[in-house]
């Protein structure tokens, strides 16, 4: 079930108020239909790591299958006041807004595919108008699913092979903060989630436990446990923190022995507090004297990435990690920074026009054309990306440049295979592509990442991808800003 389905009324106006005046200005100059080109793109990785996960065209694709503006939406706009007390919104342009209809190209990098700074994982081709209204609402969703698919996979990552469940939902940014970030972490390869909201909508599938109060409702502890054991015989794990975690453990011991005799087996125990290395060792131990080799740990407590890395360092026995906070939320980086810029507009005449967003900061100088990405592959491994422009091709040579530093180029041999990651989405409005299934997203993800070498893998000042423009676009992009930079001084 996609974003429209969720809400079940129109998105139009799920943007800033400021892209709406905007459009209005293209219809009151007559710009409404000129053609026009955007991208969006992020300008670093998250999480001071060394890639990035796509993730959010799904809902993208829905919200622009869907986008109308109904009569509820342009009553509403129809309300808004100027200044001056005025209709901020003229009845001509909410006629304009009442007949559109969406109309552009887009293309995108599909989910689940390791991406890098610069690189357009959104292309929207169409008046621009339109184009103008797609900014917030696109990057509302790439940038929060994209930001979550990633630190998924960097705990799935530390994980090495563990199982892991998304626990969030209680910590997440609201319902649908709970909903996406569950959607996200499953494409970054989290195994479940214990929100059954998403499991319903995405058949994510659904894992869980119980609580402190569970135990704390009985008088003693084992009895908590023995109930739990009697209601769910073949699924119980069992909270063992609430009073003494080592105590705990010896209780549900003896419940494990008592399903045995009625043939079933105990499925895990849950740590959720104290020493997580400490315990899990012991409890294994204990686990292990008493014949139950095969009962889970399950570890939860405020993880992440840095945290499993370290367990793992100091022999923690724990086989299934529980990430709730740290997950949903993205709790050491709260957003991905995506941005929405227009790089060329098509003039009377049929050519492009160019465009180019100066700053004083070079990291956020945009890149003019209509672009495209060239992923170079040698050996089954990614050696580099090379961001280029359709009008201009790729020079013969398959050069490209740094983006922030002309001295440093690099060429790929000829042996080296290549894919263009941009793919067709819409054309003229009308939808080309099909999503995949979750699971088939998900593995995509996990394939993608077994191409990236290890070293920008890792945690702790990883290698830097190398990510470049096409010499010809290099060029072109510097004589524009020089050009621009002139015009500003005379």
């Amino acid at each position: 079930m996609n974003i429209t389905q969720r809400y079940q009324l129109s998105l139009a106006l799920l943007t800033d108020m400021y892209q709406l005046t905007m459009a209005q200005g293209y219809w009151k100059k007559g710009m409404e239909e000129q053609e026009a080109v955007f991208h969006l793109y992020f300008r670093k990785n998250p999480f001071q790591g060394g890639y990035t996960i796509a993730a959010g065209l799904a809902d993208a694709i829905d919200l622009l299958q869907h986008l109308k503006f109904t009569e509820q939406d342009l009553s509403y706009l129809r309300s808004i006041k100027s200044s001056t007390g005025q209709q901020l919104f003229e009845d001509g342009f909410l006629d304009h807004l009442r007949q559109l209809q969406f109309s552009c190209d887009v293309d995108a990098i599909e989910e689940g595919t390791v991406v890098f700074p610069n690189e357009p994982l959104l292309r929207i081709k169409g008046p621009i108008l339109q184009c103008q209204l797609l900014e917030t609402p696109l990057l509302t969703i790439l940038n929060f699913q994209t930001l979550i698919a990633t630190k998924a996979a960097r705990i799935v990552d530390a994980a090495q092979g563990d199982r892991v469940i998304e626990f969030g939902m209680r910590r997440a940014q609201g319902p649908d903060g709970a909903l996406s970030a569950a959607r996200a972490a499953f494409i970054g390869g989290v195994g479940a989630t214990s929100n059954m909201l998403a499991g319903q909508l995405f058949n994510i599938p659904v894992k869980g436990t119980h609580a402190h109060s569970w135990v704390m409702s009985f008088d003693e502890e084992q009895e908590a446990f023995a109930a739990y054991a009697d209601v769910f015989p073949d699924d119980s794990v069992f909270l063992v923190d609430t009073y003494n975690t080592l105590d705990g453990i010896k209780k549900a011991i003896e419940v494990a022995r008592q399903l045995r005799e009625k043939g079933s087996e105990l499925k895990g125990i849950r740590l959720d507090s104290g020493d997580l290395a400490y315990l899990s060792i012991e409890g294994r131990r204990m686990l292990d004297e008493a014949d139950f080799p095969d009962v889970s740990i399950l570890a939860s407590n405020d993880l992440d990435e840095n945290l499993i890395q370290s367990l793992k360092l100091q022999g923690a026995r724990i086989d299934t990690w529980g990430i709730g906070t740290k997950l949903v939320t993205a709790y050491d980086q709260p957003a991905l920074g995506g941005v929405y810029k227009l790089a060329a507009l098509r003039q009377k005449n049929g050519d492009w026009d160019y465009k180019l967003k100066l700053s004083e900061q070079l990291i956020k100088v945009s890149t003019p054309g209509i672009l495209q990405v060239r992923r170079f592959y040698r050996n089954d491994s990614l050696v580099g990306d090379m961001i280029y422009s359709e009008p201009l091709q790729v020079n013969a040579s398959a050069t490209m440049v740094h983006p922030n530093d002309p001295t440093q180029r690099k060429s790929f041999a000829k042996d080296c295979n290549h894919q263009d990651l941009l793919v067709p989405v819409f054309r003229d409005g009308k939808q080309v592509y099909t999503s995949p299934e979750l699971s088939a997203i998900q593995e995509r993800t996990k394939q993608q990442l077994s191409l990236l070498h290890e070293t920008y893998r890792r945690f702790l000042n990883p290698h830097i991808y190398k990510v470049g423009l096409e010499e010809q676009l290099h060029e072109k992009k510097f004589k524009l800003i020089l050009q621009l930079r002139e015009s500003q001084t005379t």
